[in-house]
């Protein structure tokens, strides 16, 4: 079974694999819990799927924080 959109195109937008997981695995989370998919039909029956989707079409994105580093420099 192949994954679509495929992890390598994803990575064009987000080069890290683990923030990758990450976001989509929060946002399949959202999902989850009955919040509306931001892409117009999905394709993808499930969670994880349509939060790849919206990676891929670029409504879902991320910002880095140094708030968690910052926390642990000053314990």
């Amino acid at each position: 079974m192949m994954l679509e959109p495929s992890i390598d195109s994803l990575q064009e937008q987000i080069k890290s694999k683990y923030t990758l997981v990450t976001l989509s695995a929060r946002r399949a989370r959202e999902l989850k819990q009955g919040s509306a998919p931001m892409v117009d039909r999905p394709t993808s029956h499930q969670h994880v799927g349509v939060a790849l989707e919206e990676i891929r079409d670029g409504k879902l994105d991320y910002t880095y924080s140094d708030e968690i580093q910052s926390r642990t420099e000053t314990t």
